[in-house]
Formats: structure tokens, sequence, C-alpha cells
């Protein structure tokens, strides 16, 4: 009889694509500038210590979408490009887990703590971590690892892209999630 698999951690890149690009080329401000460079060091720690890595992508289906799948803004970015051996999983909706095998991969390696990380920090992150944490995943945002854009609200009051993430960290913090930062989970990696 074999022991269970020890419970492991693993990395959710979420849409970290190029229609982002063209969205900033065209007038849209975002936060955190750095957030690839920290998405791209984590994905370097995780690669040493072999632990699991999952890159999420999004795939439009509304007529002119950015993210079409025949179109560039599909692609993903460079420094954030998954390598041999580590799953792509392609969604159609805000949640990774909707319409996808994620959940049943995670069960299956014995997974219990996400370290989520991408864009847009109050759409598809905010969405997939809600999940997450509602599926029973110890859930980890990485703050300065995700980034959102300037919004204007049905009210027409506009809304920075600061004040933007962080009422998104703050409504997922204890609730859905433990706020953390790319040095504490760097750190925390480095002691295992």
């Amino acid at each position: 009889m074999t022991a269970d698999p020890p419970f492991r951690t693993a990395l959710i890149v979420i849409d970290v694509q190029r229609a982002f690009d063209a969205w900033e080329a065209a007038g849209r401000r975002r936060n955190n500038l750095d957030a690839v460079a920290r998405i791209a060091e984590m994905l370097s720690v995780f690669r040493d210590k072999g632990l699991p890595i999952f890159h999420i992508r999004h795939e439009g289906t509304g007529v002119g979408s950015s993210f079409a799948p025949d179109g560039v803004g599909f692609l993903v970015k460079e420094e954030a490009r998954e390598i041999d051996g580590e799953p792509v999983i392609i969604k159609q909706v805000n949640s990774a887990f909707i319409g996808t095998d994620l959940e049943k991969r995670l069960r299956a390696a014995a997974i219990e703590t996400l370290v989520i990380c991408g864009a847009t920090t109050n759409h598809c992150v905010e969405t997939t971590t809600r999940m997450a944490g509602n599926l029973g995943f110890d859930a980890r945002l990485v703050r300065d690892a995700t980034w959102t854009f300037d919004r204007v609200g049905p009210d027409g009051d506009a809304h920075s892209a600061e004040e933007i993430h962080a009422m998104t960290l703050a409504n997922l913090n204890e609730e859905f999630a433990s706020i953390v930062s790319t040095a504490q989970v760097v750190e925390s990696l480095k002691s295992d």
C-alpha cells in the first residue's frame, strides 16, 4: 500500500497575455508596472524547487475580443511563457475553475496551497481567488504580482487602478485568501 502524497503548493499564473499591452498602447493606465517581473521571479523559484505551475490563458469568444485565439493578444508575454511540462489551461470566463479541469488537476496532484498572480486584479484574478477559497484551497494572492487598469464606474466616477487594486485586495483578505508579497512567497519557498 502506498502512502498519500504530501500536500503541495502550486503557482497559478493568470492571463499574462499581450492583449494588455495593446490596452496600454491605446492609453489605458495600469498599476504595478513591475508585476510581470515579479511573476517571472516566482516562476524561476517554483521551477528551481520543482513545484507545479499552471498557466491560465483567456480565450475571448466575443466579436473583436482582444483575447481572440487567432490574435496577437492571445499570446502570452515572453517573461511568463510556459516551459515544457507546465500545463496551459484555456478558459473562456473569468474563473479559471469554470469550464476547465483545473480543480481536477490540483486535487489529483494533492495540491492544497495556491499562489495566485496575473491579470487583472479585479476580474479573472479575483474571481479565481474567490473560487479557490470557496473550494477549500489555501489561496495566497500576490499583491505585487497582479495588476489592473483605471475604470469608470456606472455612476460616471473615475476610479484609479491603485484604488481598484487596493479595494479588491481588501475584499479578498482573510475571507477568500491571504494577501502576500512576492518577497514573502520567495522567502517561504527558500526556507522549505
